[in-house]
């Protein structure tokens, strides 16, 4: 039981709608594989505009499908950012593809075009497959900019939406373009975790426009089972066990015709999904009425270097703030029964990543590339000192010294 007078990081929010609709599904013929995940899924995709969405048990499940779907494999190479849940990033691993970490933009957090751009430029046509940008605390990419830059070097895109349900931005027309409306993004990907807009426990959502990728994913998250008699491949002979060909497929009958997953979602979750998809549009003007509060609190205070700001289109999962005493300010909430939480200790600078060669304190300045030797970490602090005392004028600058194999004199090969 949660001690009284807290403000939690976050936290569910269910009323007696939500217990309503998930009695009445534990009370009917279906707990799962039932009538309930198509009528959330018709439902979802109409709340952000796409033509398909396919319910799945977790975000994480949702972005190994996506990767699945768009047949990554052994070699292939795809760019994301390191600021992101380690689920980003994780998920083309699971495929056997190879992540690479680009930087983001220190002004909205957000995967940096231009970087991505720089990265891409320094190889091959060919040599990556694929970007997933992700609307890291509910802010939205440009992704008319990245679809642009992606149809230029032959790539997909997977777009990590679980911060974002509700969020958009507006292209160039001025057009609103909802995240996850599958306008831009080949996939895209939701999240109903907890802590999230839209609550099921746990639950994933995959968006998309494409019928031949949507088509992929339903098998894919059942087993790769499908029932659809148009899409067998065994004869009406060996399903029915009987040489009379004038004989259509049983009715039992079913294919597992690749690898797939048990990723599905239960009806009695899908239930409390739609019961919560029906308030999101409220829960989206609370979040934006206490954005614009810390909005107001923060924009004239010397100790906030930076922040999420109010933004039209902002889905607010997360409100950003930067501080240069961040241990102490963390502590000082919680001392206080207010619990913040660090978004997010970089993927490569996790112990699985730096032991997969994501060493170098050069990451983060785009230099892109993998140090070769161990390095003793600074404290962020005495980094940024170090970095200043160079007197070095701009990031062209800074690539330059590193192009020489300059070091801190304390590290250590």
């Amino acid at each position: 039981m949660m001690t009284p007078n807290i403000i939690p990081y976050g936290k569910q929010n269910i009323t007696q709608e939500d217990i309503n609709a998930v009695v009445e599904v534990l009370k009917s013929d279906y707990l799962t594989q039932g009538p309930k995940i198509e009528e959330f899924e018709k439902e979802f995709a109409k709340y952000v505009g796409s033509k398909y969405a396919v319910a799945v048990s977790n975000g994480t499940a949702a972005l190994h499908l996506c990767n699945l779907a768009l047949g990554v494999k052994k070699g292939d190479k795809v760019i994301t950012t390191p600021i992101t849940f380690a689920a980003s990033a994780n998920s083309v691993l699971y495929c056997d593809g190879e992540v690479i970490f680009s930087d983001i933009d220190p002004d909205t957090y957000l995967l940096d075009i231009n970087k991505v751009r720089e990265l891409l430029e320094k190889s091959p046509k060919g040599t990556y497959q694929g970007i997933i940008p992700v609307d890291f605390a509910g802010r939205a990419v440009n992704l008319e900019e990245f679809r642009k830059l992606a149809d230029d070097y032959g790539l997909w895109i997977i777009e990590d939406s679980c911060h974002a349900p509700g969020g958009f931005f507006k292209d160039s027309l001025g057009k609103v373009q909802n995240c996850g409306n599958g306008q831009f993004a080949d996939l895209a990907i939701f999240s109903f975790h907890p802590v999230k807009h839209i609550a099921t426990g746990e639950g994933g959502m995959i968006t998309t426009n494409r019928e031949d990728l949507y088509k992929k994913l339903l098998p894919l998250r059942t087993h790769g089972i499908t029932k659809n008699e148009n899409e067998f491949l065994n004869s009406t002979v060996l399903a029915n066990g009987s040489n009379d060909q004038s004989l259509n497929y049983p009715g039992w009958y079913m294919e597992m015709q690749n690898l797939g997953f048990n990723y599905r979602l239960t009806d009695f979750q899908a239930a409390l999904g739609l019961s919560q998809l029906t308030r999101a549009n409220e829960g989206l003007t609370k979040r934006k009425s206490i954005a614009l509060n810390y909005y107001n609190a923060f924009k004239d205070k010397s100790f906030i270097k930076g922040q999420s700001g109010y933004l039209d289109g902002h889905a607010y999962h997360l409100y950003v703030i930067e501080v240069e005493k961040r241990l102490e300010l963390y502590n000082f909430l919680k001392d206080n029964n207010i619990f913040a939480q660090i978004h997010y200790i970089p993927c490569h600078l996790m112990p699985y990543y730096k032991n997969k060669g994501w060493k170098n304190f050069g990451d983060f300045f785009g230099t892109y590339k993998k140090a070769n030797y161990d390095i003793k970490y600074r404290k962020f602090e005495d980094a940024r000192d170090f970095v200043r005392n160079l007197n070095l004028n701009s990031v062209k600058e800074w690539r330059e010294w590193c192009s020489k194999n300059n070091l801190p004199k304390d590290s250590l090969k």
